[in-house]
């Protein structure tokens, strides 16, 4: 079997460490060198494709650390396939993506995960590894998150939120906590106080506050806060690291940046509809709101300052999308007269990368920072570096050539998500994804899909690379 070669010629290389005018060569599915346009060494590259990047950044693949494929939730199911979900993130520039394989209660984690490789085998577009949902702690389960982290599943989501379903009191998560120091394993945590929110719903729904906004308002921020201030103690017990997923609120921003001031192993992800989207969504007419209901659900346009903030000062680390999209008909509308019955989630792993572009032209972030928070963090917080998140010998050659110049309306009528609507229907952003390669292998080539299902791997993950 012959190795193909490609080169990449006259583009702007950007990682989180260096932006420099390189050609990149790729042989073997792998980054084999990179050197200056201008050099006699790319000069004499010989290749079978070469693709010209001439005005474009040649960036490393996104890594979007948060998605939920074929979820089920609240008496339906995620309406993204693993083959719609990863052909939808691959036309986004994401290549990678880590879902979530769920634990019943009273089953096993490896019950749980056999299930979703069962949905994802010989499916995806691109590459792919998996969380574990621990919802039921007990001796067995302790014992068998051992067993995934030697076998490349090395983080383990609780959820402090939705009793009855996900829902770990605070002697589970400790138990589970001190396991994951003693492994190895990152615990990633669902921080909102779910018991004092189930009272708040019940509380409105009584008084006739059915609509979608209400949902943001009993979901308060002080009760995302005092959970992310309760996860990082019972962390500091422990010993172990954490890792907050999905802050949305200010409060909570400021419990993380204390404790990190501390020098502590901990961690946040915040995601675009936080940075983008605010209250003034679910509070749209109708029931237009339901389109925005999900949980840590929006809050306040004046919360979006402290999360670019925080990832300006890396107090958050990492921006993934909690991609679980609903349609509006047949879905979202099961909580009609009831916010409580929506189900939460919203689409976006296709919109990620171009809307944190959007931040860089307006200024938010950096080119640099802007690859950091969305593949090379993503990939080290999950054991991931250097094989993806970067562009350097010996990484895998997930690449994607971006133009940044091109200009695009974002809509349900064009995007590829398998959802009937757009969280960011007509909104007008700067940056388009235009050939992606998955270990060097086209995915997206100019504008046109031609990857497959079943061309993307299940990827093992080593522990955490980004620990203090």
């Amino acid at each position: 079997m012959t190795t193909t070669r490609t080169v990449v010629r006259g583009g702007l290389v950007i990682t989180a460490a260096d932006e420099m005018h390189a050609d990149v060569l790729i042989e073997g599915g792998r980054i084999a060198a990179l050197a200056a346009h201008d050099s006699d060494v790319a000069a004499g590259w010989s290749a079978d494709t070469v693709i010209d990047a001439t005005n474009k950044y040649v960036i490393p693949g996104g890594v979007d650390g948060h998605t939920h494929m074929e979820m089920p939730f609240g008496g339906t199911t995620a309406s993204d396939t693993f083959e719609t979900g990863t052909r939808a993130a691959a036309w986004g520039g994401t290549t990678t993506i880590v879902d979530f394989a769920i634990q019943s209660v009273g089953g096993s984690l490896r019950s749980g995960l056999d299930a979703w490789h069962a949905k994802a085998d010989a499916q995806c577009a691109i590459d792919y590894g998996f969380h574990m949902i621990v919802s039921d702690v007990t001796d067995n389960t302790l014992k068998e998150m051992d067993v995934l982290v030697e076998e490349g599943v090395t983080s383990f989501k609780m959820f402090m939120a939705y009793p009855g379903v996900f829902y770990s009191d605070d002697g589970k998560i400790l138990r589970a906590m001190q396991r994951a120091a003693a492994n190895g394993g990152l615990t990633m945590m669902h921080a909102e106080n779910g018991i004092a929110i189930d009272v708040l719903v019940q509380q409105a729904l009584a008084a006739g506050r059915t609509d979608p906004r209400y949902h943001g308002e009993v979901r308060h921020a002080l009760l995302e806060a005092e959970a992310t201030h309760r996860a990082i103690q019972l962390a500091r017990v422990a010993g172990a690291p954490l890792y907050i997923v999905h802050v949305s609120a200010q409060q909570a921003v400021a419990e993380l940046t204390a404790a990190r001031d501390l020098g502590l192993n901990v961690f946040g992800e915040t995601c675009p509809q936080y940075l983008f989207l605010s209250t003034d969504n679910l509070a749209e007419p109708g029931f237009e709101g339901a389109k925005y209901v999900c949980s840590t659900p929006l809050r306040p346009r004046e919360h979006q300052a402290a999360l670019w903030q925080g990832l300006r000062t890396n107090d958050l680390q990492v921006v993934s999308t909690d991609h679980c999209p609903f349609c509006f008909a047949g879905q979202k509308d099961m909580g009609v007269g009831d916010f409580s019955k929506i189900p939460n989630g919203m689409p976006g792993v296709e919109n990620r990368m171009d809307l944190l572009h959007q931040g860089v032209v307006d200024g938010h972030i950096s080119r640099r920072r802007w690859i950091e928070i969305a593949c090379a963090t993503p990939a080290r917080m999950f054991g991931l570096y250097p094989r993806k998140g970067t562009i350097a010998p010996g990484a895998d050659a997930d690449v994607v050539i971006y133009d940044p110049h091109a200009e695009q309306v974002m809509s349900a009528e064009t995007h590829h998500m398998n959802v009937d609507y757009s969280a960011y229907e007509g909104r007008r952003t700067t940056g388009r994804v235009e050939t992606v390669l998955s270990r060097g292998v086209p995915v997206i080539d100019n504008r046109t899909y031609v990857g497959r299902a079943g061309h993307g791997q299940y990827t093992p993950r080593g522990i955490c690379q980004y620990l203090i």
